[in-house]
């Protein structure tokens, strides 16, 4: 019986110290869903492009005397920025200024012939033929006049034109003519001399697939959604290298047919760029509404957890177990994650130490900071 006995303490006691070494059940953060108004996102690659673009050509020949601006420097419209030789130009002006004085001089004496057979052909001094011809004369001086002043202008021009100028305002390229070199100005073959793109504002095209297009169509006709072809949605561009939108815009046209090679319907944005820190030909990050706004659940993206090819998130319920819910999720939204089924407002979510639960099992819930209500036995 002593023997018996002893024994029994004995197990007793191992129970006891075994009971003693069980570990505590694992300590987690947890948090409840963040309940907000979202607005989704549809993303595209896209490219900027100048709104104004011009190549400056020589509108009339000759040597080059001068380069006035700074390669890759800002030229405001009206600015300088070649100079050809226009002695040659300011010769045939001066040579139209003679001839049109003297188509001139000629008009004023057909004049008055004029006069002087009106006042004789009523004394029968002159015949009535004397007189028509008298009136046809002057109405060809008036002719000759009209086409010395045409001479006067197009040689005016010339040396207008001389005078190469910025039409708008933007930055200019390097200049591909130097001083001394001879530029053709015909309208078939004039000499390329520079170009100058706008820079603010600046477009951004992308290509918006058939499907998204469709969709955010039915939202339209739904009234859920404004479409771009009436109203002006706003866009958020992310430059490459980036990781948030740094750029807002707004949209500015629709294309009337899609690609029939890409099935795709050419967009585009308008975006300040007053710092103009943007160039023509960058590439960027398009965000533009893809629905109204809405109420949605939000949790921390890294509270999501893959199951084979479904998508999870760890649920504390009041017994303090854990539970792994299926979930539908949404996109990004301000480091948040949208979730569209799976989650209520009232669940608490394991946001921090999820490689320590386990489903079924206990777990010690501790509330995460702006948290407002914890699970039973939750620690602050």
């Amino acid at each position: 019986m002593g023997l018996v006995f002893a024994l029994a303490l004995g197990g007793c006691d191992d129970k006891a110290q075994s009971q003693a070494a069980a570990p505590p059940p694992p300590p987690v953060t947890v948090a409840q869903p963040v309940k907000r108004t979202v607005t989704d996102w549809d993303e595209f690659t896209g490219r900027f492009d100048a709104i104004e673009e011009v190549q400056i050509r020589a509108r009339v020949g000759g040597f080059v005397n001068s380069v006035e601006f700074k390669d890759g420097a800002i030229v405001h419209a009206g600015d300088l920025l070649y100079t050809i030789d226009p002695r040659p130009f300011e010769a045939v002006a001066q040579q139209a200024e003679g001839q049109l004085a003297d188509a001139r001089a000629k008009g004023e004496l057909a004049k008055r012939d004029l006069e002087r057979g009106l006042s004789l052909v009523q004394t029968s001094a002159v015949s009535e033929q004397v007189v028509d011809q008298r009136r046809q004369a002057l109405q060809a001086a008036r002719a000759a006049e009209t086409q010395a002043e045409g001479v006067l202008k197009a040689a005016q021009l010339n040396i207008e034109f001389a005078h190469v100028i910025a039409p708008i305002t933007g930055r200019v390229s390097r200049h591909l003519v130097t001083p001394g070199n001879l530029v053709q100005g015909s309208e078939s073959g004039a000499t390329l001399l520079t170009s100058i793109v706008s820079l603010d504002p600046i477009y951004i095209y992308f290509d918006v697939d058939e499907a998204t297009y469709q969709r955010n169509s039915k939202l339209w006709f739904e009234g859920r959604r404004p479409s771009s072809r009436d109203t002006a949605n706003p866009v958020q561009v992310t430059l490459t290298g980036e990781t948030k939108p740094s750029h807002e815009g707004k949209m500015d046209f629709l294309d009337n047919r899609l690609d029939v090679s890409t099935a795709t319907l050419r967009s585009r944005a308008i975006i300040p760029n007053s710092d103009l820190s943007i160039l023509p030909g960058q590439f960027g990050r398009v965000r533009i509404i893809g629905s109204a706004p809405y109420e949605a659940l939000l949790i921390p993206d890294t509270a999501v957890a893959t199951d084979q090819s479904r998508k999870i998130v760890f649920v504390v319920k009041d017994d303090n177990t854990v539970e792994a819910r299926p979930v539908v999720l949404g996109p990004l939204d301000d480091g948040l994650r949208v979730i569209r089924e799976g989650l209520k407002a009232e669940d608490h979510v394991i946001v921090d130490g999820l490689q320590r639960a386990r489903v079924g099992a206990k777990v010690t819930p501790q509330l995460a900071k702006g948290s407002e209500k914890a699970p039973a036995g939750a620690k602050p």
